[in-house]
């Protein structure tokens, strides 16, 4: 794995979320209840930016057309057969760093 650090633990408060580079890929980082969760920042549907969407209860909804995600799978709720990557997050020295290869 290919860890990047991507914030500051502390800059991304719980129950938000933020778009942030990892290897010129756009990933949509969350805070949920201090676990992070790294997703694709690109929503399928429309091309949403999900790292700006509504996060509540582990589920964030895209801002274009309400597509909802949950961060902790990438399942898409709103289309079952449509998912995003998700990305492995590790928070160390006080920084959250995202595995920039590839996401499942």
């Amino acid at each position: 794995m290919a860890f990047v650090r991507v914030a500051d633990a502390g800059a991304l408060p719980p129950g938000q979320g933020l778009v942030v580079t990892a290897n010129g890929r756009e990933i949509a980082l969350f805070n949920l209840d201090g676990q992070f969760h790294a997703i694709d920042n690109e929503c399928p549907h429309a091309s949403g930016p999900l790292g700006e969407g509504y996060l509540e209860g582990g589920i964030v909804t895209c801002p274009i057309h309400a597509w909802e995600y949950d961060i902790r799978s990438g399942a898409c709720l709103t289309v079952p057969e449509e998912r995003v990557p998700r990305y492995a997050v590790k928070v160390e020295d006080g920084g959250v760093w995202v595995d920039s290869g590839f996401g499942d």
